[in-house]
């Protein structure tokens, strides 16, 4: 399977944390590590996503049907989920919410056997009591066990990185992925509050930040500027926020993260449809091709697929988006894992020597032997060296005829 991912243009393959367990998650990186070590001209990142911050309703001996006009209350007390009442696991959910509010509960939609449909509920928060939340149902639906709930335009005061995160994490240093997809980023201190601890393990994986919240918003500049790149969630931005203000938010997104060189995936309902069908809508088609325009590094699916040492040059020319292909050679297997997100870049992996001019040949030479460049082309060659604090630098930069 991982085999014919990478053949149809797979990247990155994503561990989603919601989901699973520590062994599951095991056997998905060691497919990838042995498809890396066998491939000859690809290669394939890992990027282990945080579950982070939940807030979801109790467990219920059956589905309700809840209907428009329909009262519903939400409590904190615990083990509660009758025809009218479900528990939530947040304590403080009732501080969070005022009467007025909107609430938004995901609700899975039962296509097959084995699949299944994202769809919203919504609750209108009418009054509440000391350990409940009383609602008039504004959309209805099927409410199942340990639903996600969402307060439109508020977010949980819950901390970004929980303990099962902080447990995940060591799982992803231990395992050398490349990349951290972190949930729920509010602030910038989570972002050095996490590169901190990869220093004192010695880890080389970078940190892409998931805007998914209100409280993400206004620190948008800083969150970004202290991450390696960030990921449009629009799932989540879309239960907080009005859904026609998430293109203008994606769009501003990617364009902070072009200026500031920065990696930038969109998530959430890019092929939706392709859960089922063959085809694509017009709708998502249009979709993606705004988002390509508007200058991504990649787009995650999800449901429907259920320099040296750090390759800074090959990144910082990505992010200008070259019509012609950038081929990153590397002598470091980390780097030309993490090289496989960027748009535009192919990594390759190469033994160097110690003479530049020798390692340029060499590296036309395997291109022109895999038929990536043909004799009488133009290529345009760099190499240099880059410190961590970027203060100064030295290039070698030629001009070849192959």
């Amino acid at each position: 399977m991982i085999s014919n991912l990478a053949e149809a243009g797979m990247n990155v393959a994503r561990l989603n944390m919601s989901h699973g367990d520590h062994a599951s998650h095991q056997k998905v990186i060691d497919l990838v590590k042995e498809y890396n070590a066998q491939a000859k001209d690809n290669v394939i990142a890992i990027m282990l996503d945080t579950k982070g911050p939940e807030v979801r309703s109790g467990d219920l001996p059956q589905p309700i049907t809840l209907n428009i006009g329909q009262e519903f209350t939400f409590t904190i007390q615990r083990g509660v989920g009758t025809s009218d009442c479900v528990s939530v696991n947040y304590d403080d959910f009732v501080n969070d919410v005022e009467a007025g509010d909107m609430l938004l509960v995901d609700e899975l939609t039962m296509l097959q056997p084995t699949l299944t449909l994202d769809g919203m509920m919504s609750f209108l928060v009418r009054s509440k009591t000391q350990d409940s939340v009383k609602c008039e149902v504004i959309d209805g639906g099927e409410l199942k066990s340990r639903r996600h709930l969402n307060v439109r335009g508020k977010s949980a005061t819950l901390p970004s990185i929980t303990e099962k995160d902080w447990d995940d994490i060591k799982f992803g240093v231990d395992n050398q992925v490349d990349f951290y997809a972190v949930s729920f980023v509010k602030d910038a201190e989570v972002v050095h509050e996490l590169k901190n601890y990869l220093i004192s393990c010695g880890a080389d994986i970078h940190v892409i930040v998931k805007i998914e919240s209100t409280d993400s918003i206004p620190n948008l500049h800083s969150i970004i500027t202290a991450s390696d790149g960030a990921m449009v969630a629009r799932g989540d931005l879309g239960a907080e926020l009005p859904i026609e203000e998430v293109p203008l938010l994606q769009e501003n997104i990617i364009s902070l993260c072009r200026s500031m060189e920065k990696a930038v995936i969109v998530a959430t309902n890019i092929l939706e449809s392709m859960i089922v069908h063959q085809t694509p809508t017009r709708a998502e088609v249009s979709d993606v091709a705004i988002a390509v325009r508007e200058g991504f590094d990649g787009i995650m699916l999800s449901g429907e697929t259920a320099h040296g040492k750090t390759g800074f040059m090959a990144i910082l020319l990505s992010h200008y988006r070259p019509s012609g292909t950038i081929f990153a050679f590397t002598d470091e297997k980390r780097v030309q894992q993490k090289l496989a997100l960027y748009q535009g870049v192919c990594p390759i992996y190469m033994e160097f020597c110690d003479d530049a001019t020798a390692t340029f040949t060499r590296a036309l030479d395997l291109l022109q032997k895999q038929g990536m460049v043909k004799e009488g082309e133009v290529a345009l060659v760099q190499s240099g060296w880059q410190p961590i604090r970027r203060f100064q630098s030295i290039h070698n930069i030629q001009v070849r005829k192959v």
